[in-house]
């Protein structure tokens, strides 16, 4: 069966090893060039995966323009898998392959379509979501599903953690997939589009914190837009703050300021008060200068701070 595998994501790069260690190694691998990783926090070049395989490489930024298209027809590919790539497939090139086109999804389809789902999956505070094979149609995540596996949310869940058990999943996921769909029993369930949910696109700059908020929105902000994310941040000296790690500090109560201004240093970091009197232990930080904690009760996130 010839493979078309779409992707320029670590979980691309993961999907594909899969493939290749399941003795189904693609026929062409298509993906963003090494100029164009500004448009993915987590790109991946997969060139090195695709040379190893003996797969055709093709750079593109649009799966949609003909050069690609072309390419998967004349290749005579049977099945085109996308695995990381955030573009609308359009008929043209879902069409391509003669049996079709597969998506993965970090999410439990119908529920939470669209983007930035891992970061969304831990802001609302979901206690369980799932990994989603389906196949592609003219909507957005909205294609019948072929596939998919219940993950657990931890209530400590980060944006890594999760995305490694997403990751873990689709590896499992895909081989599997294959064999159903070169088999011919792969199933095409419809999805309940009652049921559905849609995520909006969220940028880097909706990782900023705003002090006034609790401790516990906070702290869940902080581990949502993590690594392999841009980071939840704030601004301390004119500059960018990032907060990678955090957890609420004991005895929280017995510290008295605004919210946003730093109350005290601990052993391993610096403590910050929130909106609702308590306050957060930060202890793994980075910033655009320096890497000094801020002044004992300086104003975070203030234009002079």
């Amino acid at each position: 069966m010839r493979i078309a595998f779409v992707g320029a994501v670590e979980g691309s790069a993961i999907g594909l090893k899969a493939l290749i260690d399941a003795e189904f190694p693609p026929s062409i691998v298509v993906t963003l060039p090494p100029e164009a990783r500004f448009r993915h926090s987590d790109y991946v070049d997969l060139t090195p995966l695709a040379n190893a395989a003996g797969s055709a490489l093709l750079h593109a930024t649009h799966v949609n323009r003909p050069e690609v298209v072309n390419a998967l027809r004349a290749m005579g590919v049977d099945i085109t898998l996308v695995i990381g790539w955030s573009q609308i497939c359009g008929e043209a090139f879902r069409s391509a392959a003669r049996i079709g086109s597969i998506g993965f999804h970090p999410a439990p389809l119908p529920r939470l379509r669209g983007r930035a789902v891992i970061p969304w999956t831990i802001l609302l505070g979901e206690s369980e979501t799932a990994a989603s094979l389906f196949w592609l149609d003219n909507g957005v995540d909205s294609g019948p599903i072929l596939m998919q596996e219940p993950i657990e949310v931890s209530p400590e869940e980060t944006a890594r953690g999760l995305y490694a058990k997403q990751t873990g999943a689709l590896a499992r996921m895909l081989p599997k997939a294959i064999r159903l769909i070169r088999d011919g029993e792969a199933p095409k369930i419809p999805q309940d589009h009652g049921a559905a949910t849609y995520c909006a696109k969220r940028t880097p700059e909706d990782g900023r914190i705003d002090w006034r908020e609790p401790a516990e929105a906070i702290l869940r902000l902080i581990r949502a837009v993590g690594d392999p994310y841009p980071g939840a941040f704030t601004t301390h000296n004119r500059g960018r703050l990032f907060i990678d790690e955090a957890r609420l500090l004991p005895d929280s109560h017995r510290y008295i300021g605004l919210a946003g201004q730093v109350q005290c240093y601990t052993p391993d970091g610096f403590a910050v008060r929130c909106g609702d009197g308590l306050s957060i232990n930060i202890t793994r930080w980075r910033q655009e200068q320096g890497s000094a904690r801020p002044n004992l009760h300086a104003k975070l996130g203030t234009p002079d701070q």
